[in-house]
């Protein structure tokens, strides 16, 4: 072996055999426990009398605190100078390089205490973390650019802060400080060692309760109030059960989170609290979730910040930007000892921070590392940390190797600067066969996790002590240890022997295991019990379905599980592993609840009994050679349609073969051009049939007729275009609200549409919910009650968050509300029976939301947003009183002015109303340029308006609703050259200045041959109007044309290439923003 590449040392056995063949023995001492609450109920009796007894002598204490409080006042002077002179010394300790154990004073716990609160809001908004911030700005601005490793280090911060959330009850007289006669030294001294550094950069401390007195207690709360610091601190205030607690305040969203289903494995676990409870910190979403096992709660934090405590700013302390080079940071950790230091690494460089506070500075040093640095493959880095001895780092590889760094730090001078510090490679050690995936360290020993779920141990040396290799786990993940330290042993512990030559006792304190396939284990060091905590989906959670009478929810994964919950206790059910290959992509109850039908990404289509998830058919179907995307039931059960990638639909039946019901395939058909967004069966007016309808992006609204389909053909009833421009998105049945029947879909212009059930008519075009995407599924909110019938509700999703619609739909702004559920987009969305919740599912972020709905919120924004035109105002540029409106007003009249002649000289008849025709030209004057068919759309909503109930037909309407109509049907966020490229990118070419041109002559053809194509009369007289060759007025007065149409030039006018930006600048002559900052336009 080289002297660059070094083998662990192999601490050997009496028997005289290494650690690599003891690793292929069992381990006596394992054993599994399946009841992880089984052990707590021992403890539960015993913590219930010590609370009786605290209470007494909390009691007595409270009486001798009471003759205390006036020598404390002169004490208070005393204790603030003894800080003063304390954290001096420090200081000039740390300066000569001294490092020795401190003791601590119980103020400055609280001190480190109120240090670290974190701020835990309800509120309903996206995670964010900020970095400790200083008076400096940044000049050089520094970003690290972590992905995962935000999340592990915010993670990492918060379960450090946690810790000082004391979840044991405390009485009011202890919510300060726990004095220490009420409190066990060793969970002193756990919280000491848990604290982060102070600016002065102190090594941890130990704290000797026996050596205080009663009176500390009263002198850090006078310190805290001599300091400004709230005596309820959120901090030392803190219960076990304020985090559980309910809330009994009213809610102030439409949709609140109660619960949170999944967890994304690639993250990790955070172990915050043992003893009495269990409990986890790790990300779901966006959220942050504190979940209680025994109790089987959750708390979520969607806001948590980290700032510099002493200074009121809202900037980062220090910013750093990385290089490209440097690849993306995918782990980061602190050092220990020292908060100005850190280390974090990307697949392919390790990078080590030291923060200069005074300099404003974070210097980095980032060597690059070959495999000719140690003639030898080093593999991929995993994870980087300080060694236990804080003068090197180690960095773990893929490939089972620690490359080691030594730091260098130059000597401190107090008058010149001796440049800053930087790591260099010195030695590369073989640690291990396996990839190593965890790298840490708890107490004196350094961990390994790697690929085949091994946990090993090893001391500074890097001699390995013990290891667990027989617990049959996935890939470690992560490793999380109690902040409780391990107890000592005794004649009845039972801590396996570790394998150095003395053969002592492996005390170690317990930990969780967090496993690439999804699973949380809870390891027991004291007898090696592991217990499984949960198992969650491993990839992404893209279907989901709730039950038609029962709180159940059906979640199905692209790993091929599908897992069903009782959603109103969060209770874990059954759940079903299908064999490699296939995942689940769509799943959907029937109406009776009996049959789950589930389609899979190969195609394959089963339907499986609801309470048992056993196969209904003898065989699955695989009539598919893609994703099976949507599943759907027949109001009756009696059929099945399905669709997939291949923008086919598929139609199964129910029928009865030898005395039993059984699924058969009837017909499939491919009848779309483009992806299907919706399939729904609905019911026929006139009788109890079913019917079967489909929706493409290829604009087709198309109905099936299921009576008169066959074996293998499937019949098409009609076919309609839904829109022109934009594409459909999703549809439903609208309610029963009005006496007509309608459809109602969803389009990518953020409108939606009501299309007569029958005739498939577009009877109504209204703005829909505007929150940055357009809507990609929506479902109707089912009702508790008959009294509820005539007050309906939209539950809908777009790429990122879930909302609310109140109906009818009418444009008003107010009538809906929305929030972000997973950032990195919604996979699917699913309402419970009796309409209390919405559930969303993530899709990659491997997790589904469960969102509480309360309509009297929403239903008191509608209040407060105004009646009548009152919150159609608010749309309008300037409002009520604004130029617009008035611009408006004044078309309105003087298209009524028009309509009766320009130069007549009788008697004018002012009126409220302009008659239809002149509709189209008032819309073109303010600004908005309907085509021909949204015109005809716009004639058919106003003139059908009222004839279900009057039977007559309107041909004239007024100025509010004409504001209302106006509203509904323009591009929500006006006219932009997003739309204008779009076009230009496919009828156009790619010319020498690399923009997407069009030939006069083929822009000339196109005009008059595609679309809605003009004569080429029509033509040459709009371009006769744009170039200012026609008197203004031009066909909207009587008056003449001094140029004829067929006198103009149009090589002359027009360019011989033809630009998005010439064409909607200097032809059309508009003025358009070059983007609106929204999708799906």
């Amino acid at each position: 072996m080289s002297d660059a590449e070094e083998a662990p040392r192999e601490a050997t056995g009496e028997n005289g055999e290494t650690e690599m063949k003891e690793e292929e023995e069992a381990n006596p001492n394992y054993k599994e426990v399946e009841d992880p609450q089984q052990e707590s109920k021992d403890d539960t009796l015993a913590w219930r009398e010590s609370q009786e007894e605290e209470r007494k002598t909390g009691e007595e204490e409270g009486e001798e605190e009471e003759k205390e409080e006036e020598e404390g006042k002169e004490d208070k002077k005393i204790v603030m100078e003894e800080t003063e002179e304390k954290a001096g010394e420090v200081q000039e300790k740390e300066a000569s390089g001294i490092q020795e154990e401190t003791t601590v004073e119980p103020q400055e716990v609280t001190e480190s205490m109120i240090r670290l609160e974190t701020q835990i809001t309800d509120s309903q908004s996206i995670t964010s973390g900020i970095f400790p911030k200083t008076q400096r700005g940044s000049k050089s601005k520094l970003s690290l650019q972590l992905e995962d490793a935000e999340t592990d280090e915010l993670l990492r911060e918060l379960s450090t802060q946690i810790e000082f959330l004391d979840l044991d009850q405390i009485s009011p007289e202890e919510q300060q400080i726990s004095s220490p006669e009420r409190q066990p030294s060793g969970e002193l001294e756990e919280k000491t060692d848990r604290m982060p550094q102070d600016e002065l950069g102190q090594e941890r401390r130990d704290l000797e309760p026996e050596n205080r007195e009663k009176g500390q207690e009263r002198r850090v709360s006078d310190i805290q109030s001599k300091a400004g610091i709230s005596r309820e601190s959120l901090v030392s205030s803190t219960t076990e059960d304020i985090l559980f607690q309910k809330d009994k305040s009213a809610p102030v969203y439409p949709l609140t989170m109660t619960w949170s289903f999944g967890w994304n494995s690639s993250l990790p676990v955070y172990y915050i609290r043992e003893e009495r409870q269990r409990v986890l910190l790790y990300v779901c979403a966006h959220t942050a979730i504190i979940y209680n096992v025994f109790r089987n709660n959750q708390y979520h934090l969607q806001k948590v910040c980290i700032w510099k405590w002493t200074l009121a700013v809202e900037t980062p302390a220090c910013t750093l930007e990385l290089p490209t080079e440097y690849g993306v940071q995918n782990y980061v950790t602190f050092n220990p000892t020292n908060n100005k230091e850190l280390v974090s690494n990307s697949k392919t460089r390790a990078i080590y921070y030291a923060w200069y506070e005074e300099r404003d500075t974070l210097a980095h040093s980032a060597p690059v590392l070959t495999e000719k640095t140690f003639n030898k493959l080093v593999g991929k880095f995993s994870q980087s940390i300080f060694h236990l001895n804080l003068t090197q780092i180690l960095s773990a590889t893929m490939e089972g190797k620690l490359v080691v760094w030594d730091i260098h730090r130059p000597p401190s001078s107090a008058s010149t600067f001796l440049g800053f510090p930087y790591i260099k490679p010195c030695k590369l050690v073989h640690l291990q066969k396996e990839g190593i995936t965890v790298l840490t360290t708890i107490d004196s020993y350094i961990v390994t996790g790697d690929i085949k779920g091994n946990i090993k141990f090893y001391d500074h040396t890097l001699s390995i002590v013990n290891w667990y290799s027989h617990l049959k786990l996935g890939a470690i993940r992560t490793l999380s240890f109690s902040k409780t330290p391990a107890t000592p042993p005794t004649e009845k512990s039972n801590y396996p022997p570790d394998c150095t030559l003395k053969g002592d006792l492996f005390v170690l304190r317990n930990f969780i295991i967090g496993t690439s396939d999804a699973a949380v284990y809870h390891l027991t060091t004291d007898g090696t019990k592991l217990e499984k905590l949960f198992v969650e989906p491993k990839d992404a959670i893209c279907a989901i379905s709730c039950h038609p009478y029962q709180p159940l929810i059906a979640i199905g994964s692209i790993c091929g599980m599908i897992k069903v919950w009782n959603y109103e206790n969060k209770q874990y059910l059954f759940s079903r592993v299908f064999e490699k290959g296939l995942g689940v992509q769509s799943l959907t109850y029937n109406p009776e609840g009996a049959l789950l039908g589930a389609g899979f990404t190969e195609g394959t289509v089963y339907v499986l009994d609801a309470m048992s998830l056993e196969n209904e058919s003898p065989e699955p179907f695989k009539y598919s050679r893609t994703s099976v995307t949507h599943i759907s039931f027949s109001h009756d059960s009696q059929y099945m349609a399905t669709a997939d990638r291949s923008f086919t639909v598929a139609v199964y039946m129910l029928v009865v073969r030898n005395g039993q019901r059984v699924w058969e395939y009837l017909a499939r058909l491919r009848s779309h051009r483009k992806s299907i967004r919706s399939l729904l069966f609905g019911v026929y007016l006139d009788s109890n049939e079913p019917r079967l309808l489909s929706l493409g992006t290829d604009r087709l609204l198309i109905e099936y007729d299921l009576l008169r389909s066959y074996k293998d053909h499937l019949e098409v009833l009609d076919i309609h275009h839904t829109d022109q421009g934009c594409y459909p998105t999703c549809m439903v049945w609208y309610p029963p609200l009005t006496r007509e029947l309608f459809l109602l879909i969803c389009n990518s212009g953020y409108k939606v549409k009501l299309f007569n059930a029958t005739t498939k008519m577009c009877r109504k075009t209204l703005l829909g919910p505007a929150y940055g995407s357009p809507i990609e599924q929506t479902q109707v909110l089912p009702v508790r009650s008959m009294a509820e019938l005539q007050k309906r509700y939209l539950v809908f999703i777009n790429r990122d968050k879930v909302g609310l619609q109140i109906l009818p739909v009418d444009g008003n702004p107010h009538k809906t509300s929305a929030i972000v559920c997973h950032p990195n987009g919604v996979a699917s969305m699913a309402v419970s029976y009796d309409g209390r919740y919405a559930f969303t599912a993530g899709g990659h972020d491997r997790s589904v939301v469960q969102w509480k709905i309360t309509l009297s919120v929403l239903e008191a924004a509608v209040s407060l947003g105004g009646e009548d035109l009152t919150p159609f105002y608010g749309l309008l540029s300037g409002g009520r009183e604004g130029k617009f409106y008035r611009e408006l007003e004044d078309y309105f009249y003087y298209s009524q002015l028009r309509s009766q002649g320009i130069d007549t000289m009788e008697t004018r008849k002012v009126s409220e109303h302009i008659c239809l025709s002149e509709l189209p030209f008032v819309m073109r004057a303010i600004g908005f340029y309907p085509s021909e068919e949204k015109i005809d759309d716009i004639f058919n909503e106003i003139k059908f308006g009222e004839y279900v109930d009057t039977g007559k037909l309107i041909d004239k309407i007024n100025l509010p609703d004409f504001l209302k109509v106006y509203l509904n049907h323009k591009p929500p966020f006006g006219n932009t050259m997003s739309g204008i490229h779009k076009s230009f990118e496919v009828l156009g070419y790619t010319n020498s200045k690399g923009k997407k041109a069009i030939q006069r002559e083929d822009f000339l053809r196109l005009l008059v041959t595609k679309g809605e194509h003009m004569t080429e009369e029509e033509m040459l007289d709009c371009f006769a109007s744009l170039f200012g060759l026609n008197p203004e007025g031009w066909k909207s007065e009587p008056a003449t044309s001094s140029v004829k149409g067929s006198e103009i030039c149009l090589e002359e006018e027009l360019p011989d290439e033809i630009t998005a930006e010439i064409f909607a600048t200097e032809i059309l002559g508009l003025t358009i923003s070059e983007d609106s900052g929204q999708d799906g336009q």
